[in-house]
């Protein structure tokens, strides 16, 4: 599904948000794709990320897909304002232990107050993707609450 985002700065204010999470920056997250609707986060696995099995952390995969979606949402949201995550579900379908962990964030309905988001995470291994989480997620549009400093 195709959607036009009303701001004309959507994506610089997407790259300068991200850009300023500290918890993205501990763990080593990428920002790999921006597009109208969609957004694309990457991790590497690490032994800093990592839990007891070996695989990235549930928690790591939560985060990276929380800000996929949000910033997918972002997008399509008026000038001037930002973006919160009031509620998400997500099924962790396999481990995540690929090197690479892909969280994949698409706009399922752009609104003026909520924005549904879904994210399809995936674990990339010798090339090769495998499903490893699901989230639905609710983001709430912070009308006249500016992102961040300069945004």
């Amino acid at each position: 599904m195709k959607h036009e985002p009303s701001d004309p700065d959507w994506e610089r204010k997407i790259r300068a948000s991200f850009a300023r999470q500290g918890a993205m920056a501990t763990i080593g997250a990428r920002l790999m794709r921006v597009a109208p609707g969609e957004v694309e986060i990457a991790v590497e696995r690490g032994p800093a990320i990592g839990q007891q099995h070996g695989y990235v952390h549930g928690g790591v995969v939560g985060m990276i897909a929380d800000s996929a979606g949000g910033y997918a949402g972002y997008s399509m949201m008026p000038p001037g304002g930002s973006v919160l995550t009031v509620e998400y579900k997500m099924n962790l379908l396999s481990p995540a232990d690929g090197d690479t962990i892909l969280a994949r964030g698409r706009v399922v309905k752009p609104g003026r107050t909520l924005v549904v988001a879904q994210v399809d995470v995936v674990s990339i291994k010798g090339g090769r993707e495998k499903p490893c989480a699901l989230m639905v997620q609710t983001l709430m549009v912070m009308a006249g609450r500016a992102d961040g400093p300069q945004v």
